[in-house]
């Protein structure tokens, strides 16, 4: 059995490269392990949100507080509460992040293949956010 006590992983802060706007990282387990499922809870401050994003084996995010947007390419986007359960297909090209007035904290959970979780794409544009 391991324990991996609440502190012991510093906190990141979200590369501007794949966020718009605050974006705070806290790894839960397994953040580099190349063969596994890893897991974070991300917590995006009111109006932060992803990059369009793919996921080589799928994502699956826990929402466990606050007021959150979700999209997936050519849906609508869709807002998500404490306690949603959001399956992204392998390959989907989606983006989410939170509600323009309210911060919204999510768990993520994403499989590795080959070395890889996530292909990073262009930022969310302001209009396709909704704001």
């Amino acid at each position: 059995m391991d324990i991996i006590r609440a502190g012991t992983t510093a906190s990141a802060k979200g590369p501007t490269d794949w966020f718009t706007g605050t974006v705070r990282i806290d790894s839960l387990f397994n953040p580099f392990d190349p063969k596994r499922v890893q897991g974070a809870s991300v917590t995006f401050e009111p109006g932060a949100r992803t990059a369009w994003h793919t996921h080589p084996l799928g994502q699956t995010l826990i929402v466990v507080s606050g007021l959150g947007r979700v999209q997936r390419l050519g849906g609508p986007v869709e807002e998500i509460r404490p306690g949603d359960v959001i399956w992204f297909a392998p390959g989907e090209k989606h983006w989410h992040g939170a509600s323009p007035r309210t911060a919204m904290t999510h768990i993520a959970l994403q499989e590795v293949e080959n070395g890889k979780v996530v292909d990073w794409l262009e930022h969310v544009t302001d209009d396709q956010y909704g704001g």
